[in-house]
């Protein structure tokens, strides 16, 4: 676990008190294991890509991908699948940049920490679209128990590899290209600080590779308008001074897969990019089965009791 995260659960725990509602369990005999995975989702080849990254860790273990930003329907419906098949404990994989992304919101939902209300008793219009995703928030019904990764993409070195790998098909003349890697970015300024500074970890591997003339990470803060406005400025200047500069500019996008909105951001301006996230690459999915292993050791905890049920 990266020092950031590590800190971000210590403090989630004291706030909340979230570690410890929910009953721990030791392993029965000739338990049965499997691994949910969530994912943010998009397009056909976004969610495509995630499945293909899941694969290989469907040899050892029962997988289901549960999409969209921690939404209880969703993650109904794959807990329920690897009940149906008999799994007793599940490890749960969050596929995110950040390990601070819907972490107590995935525990309020399955059960592990209070503040989910129950699940509705008739399908209700959902108006809390993000996107194109659903983010329905109550808490599901499960008899099995449940160990979270807390890790994100951004904790995990060779992402690093990633991004230079990326970074390095787009160059042509490193001594006079400026590297910008951008990513989505949180609301919250202080955790916004902590993206930026595992990506700048990570950004050593890109200095690493080609002796480009600057490498900067970035978060365009989307959902956010007012920070947003800042912070596209920021970029957009990074940018264009590139050229200006008798240079050029080359923009990584870390996420996980896809451009996501850059372009229009970038509009007018002259810059090198694939469009390509972290996914498709290999070591996307060895970081998932290594996750699934570590959480496998637990461990685990079994949702809070309800009164009356």
């Amino acid at each position: 676990m990266t020092m950031t995260n590590r800190l971000f659960i210590t403090a989630l725990c004291a706030t909340t008190a979230a570690c410890a509602t929910a009953s721990r369990t030791e392993p029965p005999e000739n338990y049965r294991y499997g691994v949910l995975v969530l994912a943010h989702g998009g397009s056909p080849e976004w969610n495509e890509a995630v499945r293909d990254a899941v694969r290989g860790l469907e040899d050892d273990d029962d997988v289901e991908i549960a999409f969209g930003m921690a939404d209880a329907k969703t993650i109904q419906e794959g807990v329920r699948r690897l009940e149906e098949r008999g799994v007793q404990r599940i490890g749960v994989v969050r596929l995110f940049v950040s390990g601070e992304s819907w972490y107590e919101r995935t525990e309020q939902i399955l059960g592990l920490a209070p503040g989910a209300p129950p699940k509705p008793a008739a399908e209700v219009e959902d108006h809390s679209q993000h996107g194109a995703h659903s983010m329905e928030f109550w808490r599901i019904e499960t008899a099995a128990s449940f160990a979270l990764s807390t890790e994100g993409l951004a904790g995990e070195f060779s992402m690093g590899e990633i991004l230079a790998e990326r970074a390095s098909d787009l160059s042509r003349s490193p001594a006079t290209e400026d590297v910008l890697i951008l990513a989505h970015g949180p609301g919250d300024d202080e955790e916004n600080e902590r993206w930026l500074a595992d990506m700048e970890v990570l950004a050593g591997a890109v200095r690493s590779a080609r002796p480009f003339r600057r490498v900067e990470a970035m978060t365009l803060r989307e959902d956010w308008p007012e920070k947003r406005e800042v912070s596209e400025q920021r970029i957009r200047d990074y940018v264009a001074r590139a050229k200006a500069e008798g240079g050029s500019a080359i923009v990584v996008p870390f996420r996980v897969h896809g451009f996501g909105p850059y372009a229009a951001v970038l509009e007018g301006l002259d810059y090198a990019a694939d469009g390509r996230g972290l996914l498709p690459h290999a070591l996307v999915g060895s970081w998932i089965k290594r996750q699934a292993r570590t959480i496998e050791r637990g461990p685990f905890r079994e949702p809070i009791q309800v009164r009356g049920r």
